[in-house]
């Protein structure tokens, strides 16, 4: 094959997990933070950080309304709350 090979299309963000999109989120900061891409390609890579970190702040929103979900109960012991 000549010339430059297409890279995968990246996973919908909406697919995965909080710790794949945190991880992926990282990379690219830190790529974008060397400065060596170009520049259609920096602006490719922020539009995809903003999307994986919306997701991540949907990921720990809904991690958090579990977790209040949980109450102890004055004798100690947990019981689960419903959450709206």
């Amino acid at each position: 094959m000549s010339g430059a090979e297409a890279s995968p299309a990246p996973v919908p963000v909406t697919g995965l997990s909080f710790e794949d999109a945190l991880g992926e989120l990282e990379r690219i900061v830190r790529d974008l933070e060397g400065g060596k891409q170009k520049l259609e390609d920096a602006i490719t890579a922020y539009e995809r950080g903003s999307l994986l970190r919306q997701h991540c702040e949907s990921k720990l929103a809904e991690a958090e309304m579990r977790v209040q979900a949980i109450v102890t109960r004055a004798d100690g012991a947990l019981s689960l709350r419903n959450v709206e």
